[in-house]
């Protein structure tokens, strides 16, 4: 008998039983060679008091088995509930989100029949980071971070996940026009790494019309590469440009583990009434099963749902009069699956996954010069009301010998000096002051700024000290300035 992987499950919320029910009756009956050890997640852990939903326990099997087929789960409503999704993501280091955007023309309705684009995500950074801050009365802020080392792992996995899976072109999406940095520095390792890859065509767009292409022209596409929420964004326009969400299989991939589900979610309104669509997490089961090195198992069971669809036998987020031959429920699908075993499609196109992958393996990150660092200065905030004259009058005597107010600006834009009458302000103020002479600043003069600050009694937030590296300013200008 062959050797049997250990898989972690979990059955999840809503819907997630009964289509989990039905995604282990496809593998049983398919051969798959598992040895499942299974967990509970999601409302009940949560209703337990546990605020990530999952128990402590729980992670013992996953690091067992490393790898995780998760059924959808519900987050309950209100403060102080993480999500699960991202609780597992980043405690397992699940840095890239893959999603197969496909269209199965004529059989499930869509206006672009040729789509076949995989979106490969960012997992870990960005602004799902959660670092959030109320800055004021009026202000909340959001941190978003991008990372060289998290950016090279993301952008080289969707190149070689493109040449493992006979892809043609990359596309990187950014909006680096606007954040020069931090967009700015996904973009540029982007083209850095594609140096190594000249046998694989790339591109790059600005993500406001990159997503209307998505939604508009899905035929340009083949492998996208996005930063975590723009990827978020655009794999769910892709999903449902497909023709369905429903369909949409998802893999989180890390260096060491794995996690496999559905692109949709709980689906709490449909829960118990037999009717739900296990494709998605079916599909994900099958990205498992490629995984782990199972291509023969992904092969016969992705085909036979292929020719399930193709014969019609839809379920009813799918079903459309005229193309569909029967509507059924969830246990009819199974068992109409069940039964294509071994059979291929004739018009969509057959799978053939190979049965010897072992996974996408990176390199080592690549080893970055170091770079002189020197603090040139400081940006304080504070929260004041009256104009930004009023501020500067006001701040003018807490100044220190060696530090100068340079600009101040409110959400991002130049207020003072010169600043235009016409600008809206809140309550919540950004301060620049920079070493006189263009001389580095000490700590010790920030302090002593800060101390001036307060006995003057200003109302200030944070301070974020300024850098250089190799002599290159690493802050950005306001808007204005």
């Amino acid at each position: 008998m062959s050797h049997k992987t250990p898989i972690t499950i979990a059955r999840g919320d809503g819907i997630g039983p009964s289509i989990m029910d039905a995604t282990l009756k496809i593998l049983d009956a398919a051969g798959a060679r598992l040895e499942i050890e299974e967990i509970e997640i999601g409302k009940a852990v949560y209703e337990r008091g546990v605020p990530s939903g999952i128990e402590d326990s729980s992670w013992d099997s996953l690091r067992r088995t490393k790898i995780f087929l998760k059924a959808p789960i519900t987050t309950p409503q209100g403060g102080g509930f993480k999500s699960l999704n991202v609780t597992v993501r980043k405690t397992l280091g699940l840095f890239a989100n893959v999603r197969p955007c496909v269209a199965y023309h004529p059989f499930v309705e869509t206006n672009h029949e040729n789509m076949n684009m995989v979106i490969v995500r960012e997992n870990e950074e960005d602004l799902y980071g959660g670092i959030e801050y109320r800055q004021s009365q009026q202000v909340m802020a959001s941190l978003k971070l991008i990372s060289r080392p998290g950016t090279e792992r993301i952008v080289r996995y969707a190149f070689e996940y493109a040449r493992a899976n006979g892809r043609k072109k990359v596309t990187c999406m950014t909006k680096d026009n606007i954040m020069k940095m931090a967009d700015g520095l996904f973009h540029k390792v982007f083209d850095e790494i594609g140096e190594e890859y000249k046998d694989i065509e790339q591109d790059h767009m600005i993500i406001d019309i990159g997503t209307a292409k998505v939604a508009a022209h899905p035929d340009m596409f083949d492998v996208i590469v996005l930063p975590n929420l723009y990827g978020d964004i655009v794999s769910d326009v892709a999903a449902e440009v497909t023709g369905s969400v429903g369909l949409g299989g998802s893999s989180n991939i890390g260096l060491d583990f794995g996690m496999f589900e559905a692109v949709h979610g709980s689906a709490p309104d449909i829960a118990g009434k037999g009717i739900a669509n296990p494709s998605g997490l079916l599909l994900g089961a099958v990205m498992m099963l490629v995984h782990i090195g199972q291509g023969d198992i992904a092969t016969k069971i992705h085909n036979a749902w292929k020719k399930t669809i193709e014969d019609g036998v839809h379920t009813g987020d799918i079903f459309r009069e005229g193309q569909s031959i029967k509507r059924v429920g969830t246990d009819e699908f199974t068992e109409a699956v069940i039964a294509n075993l071994g059979k291929s499609p004739e018009r969509l196109i057959a799978e053939n996954y190979a049965s010897d992958f072992e996974g996408i393996i990176l390199p080592p990150l690549k080893k970055i010069t170091p770079e002189a660092k020197e603090r040139v200065g400081v940006d304080i905030g504070l929260n004041f009301d009256g104009s930004a004259d009023e501020l500067a009058t006001k701040i003018t005597p807490c100044l220190t010998d060696h530090m100068e107010l340079s600009i101040i600006s409110n959400r991002g834009v130049k207020v003072w000096p010169d600043g235009a009458a016409e600008t809206f302000c809140t309550d919540n103020w950004r301060l620049r002051f920079l070493g006189k002479d263009n001389q580095p600043v000490k700590t010790s003069e920030v302090v002593a700024l800060l101390a001036n600050l307060n006995g003057a009694d200003m109302n200030f937030t944070n301070a974020l000290m300024l850098h250089t590296f190799d002599g290159v300013d690493g802050y950005t200008k306001a808007q204005g300035e």
